[in-house]
């Protein structure tokens, strides 16, 4: 094994998948003993926190980029990456580079002594190092699973965000929205602007903004409304934003997403000010991969649970073509939900194989649909699944690739070797 300061990005993420038992351990104690020995977190970080099922990564890509067109150096965490774990810690727009993760992965490793973390908890731990070593003036930080327990929980943001509730993760979150909604909830702080960017969120989630000051509710505190052109007001009392840019990505989601970061952004801008101009340059500027994303003529979506499935379906509803899905999926996630969310839009299921433990075979995806009732047949790789799509469609079809960030990530990296 190479000694730490000499380690590649590559053997550091090997190594932190073999250090701790499991690779998904909720709780905040053995990460918040290892913050504590870095002086972390840093205190005069104005943070914005976003958990939620759905939408985090758009809403968290779109509130960087408004801070980013106000000015202000910002940091931004996400996860799970798509093509490249550089991707997951960005400072003014920009990836870090493996050198830079390196150093912060060493200083981790020599400040946890006997104390193992998962591979999840050197992330988090890695983006606040670097965050306070740029000397940013905001973090955007996206919640990994739930939020109670999560590792970027750590630190008491000063504005919370929750972008919905559904039904994913439920092996660690709870059975029902409720339950889930608690866990997500836990990032509320008491005192503190809390946004829900749902119009009926759980009890649970309204019950714990309570003591958040203000808690703003979408349709209730604050609403949206579009126009047939794109363009779209924002409003919360006598505060109104009158012709807004659409955001830059598609989906009528997205509206409902920048317009709880709008709300969040306004929240804050006692702490951090923000012109309604920064806004107006960031939204159509908003760009995320793998989010009903065009190609190479492919429709990239890395929609894998019930919620985002309904999403993907409506903006094939609104622009009906012959299409053909490439589907991967996790063996934990709604297989036969999805697919069914999304058949009436389809001539045809391809299923591919995904990695790891948890990745179902193209053969037992393809099983499980079949005993769902949907036709389906398996693949034996992407580039299997990309030719015979293609071969079932007509010139003006379209090749769907769904399921999964590995799934996208796959069909990528097919087509970027093979076109």
């Amino acid at each position: 094994m190479s000694e730490p300061a000499a380690r590649s990005l590559d053997e550091w993420l090997r190594l932190q998948e073999r250090l701790h038992p499991r690779s998904i351990e909720l709780g905040l104690g053995r990460v918040r003993a290892v913050a504590q020995r870095l002086a972390l977190p840093a205190k005069s970080i104005f943070t914005l926190a976003i958990a939620g099922t759905n939408g985090k990564g758009s809403s968290a890509h779109l509130a960087a980029g408004i801070y980013r067109a106000a000015g202000y150096s910002t940091g931004l965490y996400t996860s799970p990456h798509l093509l490249h774990y550089t991707e997951r810690v960005q400072i003014d727009g920009a990836p870090v580079s493996e050198v830079a993760l390196c150093r912060a992965f060493a200083a981790i490793e020599a400040a946890r002594g006997e104390i193992s973390l998962t591979y999840f908890e050197y992330g988090t731990l890695a983006a606040l190092w670097l965050f306070r070593e740029a000397g940013v003036q905001v973090q955007v930080l996206e919640v990994g699973l739930g939020g109670r327990l999560d590792a970027v929980n750590l630190v008491d943001a000063d504005v919370a965000l929750i972008t919905n509730v559904g039904l994913d993760h439920q092996d660690y979150l709870g059975p029902d929205r409720e339950s889930i909604g608690r866990e997500k909830a836990g990032i509320l702080r008491s005192a503190r602007p809390a946004v829900l960017v749902e119009r009926a969120p759980p009890d649970s989630v309204s019950a714990a903004a309570q003591t958040a000051a203000p808690a703003l509710r979408l349709g209730r505190d604050f609403d949206y409304e579009r126009q047939a052109d794109g363009r779209w007001c924002w409003q919360r009392g006598e505060t109104r934003l009158r012709e807004l840019p659409a955001p830059g990505l598609p989906g009528a989601i997205q509206y409902q997403n920048a317009a709880g970061v709008i709300a969040a952004v306004l929240a804050g801008a006692a702490s951090r000010p923000v012109a309604e101009e920064a806004i107006r340059k960031a939204l159509p500027q908003l760009r995320l991969r793998g989010r009903c994303e065009i190609y190479r003529g492919l429709l990239l979506d890395v929609a894998h649970n019930l919620e985002s499935a309904q999403v993907l379906a409506q903006q094939l509803a609104a622009q009906p073509r012959p299409r053909v899905l490439l589907l991967g999926m996790l063996s934990d996630k709604p297989v036969a939900a999805v697919a069914q969310c999304l058949a009436p839009h389809l001539q045809r299921i391809l299923t591919v194989g995904l990695p790891g433990p948890r990745g179902l075979s193209a053969a037992a995806l393809a099983q499980q649909l079949q005993a769902a009732g949907i036709a389906a047949q398996g693949c034996e790789n992407m580039a299997e699944a990309l030719q015979a799509a293609r071969a079932a469609l007509p010139a003006e079809g379209q090749v769907l690739v769904a399921g999964s960030f590995l799934t996208v990530a796959a069909a990528i990296e097919e087509l970027d070797r093979h076109g």
